[in-house]
This record gives C-alpha cells, sequence and structure tokens, in this order.
C-alpha cells in the first residue's frame, strides 16, 4: 500500500517558496524541497489532496495559498524503511504570509529562490528539479 505525499510548487513573482529540510527528517533530511506532507486517512473526504496542503503550508512555513490550485506531477518512490510513497506536486500562487520555520522538526530554512537558483543549488535533488521545471512550464502556459 501507497503512503500519499503532496507538495506545493508555491510561486510569487519570478521565485518559489523552497525550505531546506531539517538534519532531523529521515528522508532527504538536508536537501532542499518543497513544502509538503503525508495525506492523513479522513475517511470518507473530498479534495482530502488540496486540504492537507493547505494545512502542511500552514504547519510547516505559515503561509496561505490563492484558493485554485493545478496539478503539476506524480511520481512514485521507496523510502529507506520500505515504505512506498505516491507524490502528488500541485502548483499554488502564494496569497498571505511571512515564510519561515515554524516547524524546526521538518524545516531548517525557508527560501524565495528563482529556477535557476534551484537548479544550481548542490542540495537540489533532481526530484526537486523536475517538479520546478514542470511547474514552471504550467506556469508560462497559464499567463498566455
Amino acid at each position: 500500500m501507497f503512503c500519499i505525499n503532496v507538495e506545493g510548487a508555491v510561486y510569487k513573482e519570478d521565485k518559489w517558496l523552497i525550505i531546506g529540510r531539517s538534519l532531523k527528517e529521515e528522508h532527504a533530511g538536508g536537501l532542499l524541497s518543497l513544502v509538503g506532507g503525508t495525506v492523513e486517512n479522513e475517511g470518507n473526504s473530498k479534495n482530502i489532496l488540496e486540504r492537507t496542503l493547505r494545512r502542511e503550508l500552514f504547519e510547516e512555513v505559515g503561509v496561505k495559498i490563492k484558493e485554485k490550485i493545478d496539478y503539476v506531477r506524480n511520481t512514485s518512490f521507496s523510502l529507506e524503511n520500505g515504505n512506498e510513497v505516491v507524490d502528488i506536486v500541485f502548483l499554488c500562487e502564494f496569497e498571505d504570509g511571512a515564510p519561515f520555520v515554524k516547524s524546526p522538526d521538518e524545516v531548517d530554512a525557508v527560501y524565495w529562490m528563482t529556477t535557476d537558483e534551484i537548479t544550481r543549488h548542490p542540495k537540489s535533488p533532481i526530484w526537486l528539479i523536475d517538479s520546478i521545471k514542470e511547474a514552471e512550464e504550467l506556469l508560462k502556459l497559464k499567463t498566455f
């Protein structure tokens, strides 16, 4: 059975909201990442992915996003403990809040970075780079 994880490619002007994952995190500790988290079982539910993403953004870095979010991509991977994960990335427009490290067990730092800064950063894993590139392509389509 898969765990479901959601991530937000949150943009504001020409930058993306990126976190430095806490070294306490078992998976990808110390690397750059989008903000996100695991979907919790709510029983019968509607818009659980979107609600989870909004909750994680507020809990981890204290920000809110605009109502409309768009699907970017999904991937799957295995955690070090053998659990299988489906990761779903959404394109989100920043709405409110001053991002800060609200959850130090999960987040070491918060950044606004351009796509170029992300792709060149030594702590950017390939999955982050691929997600940002795909989110940027979708954003370009939306602005025309």
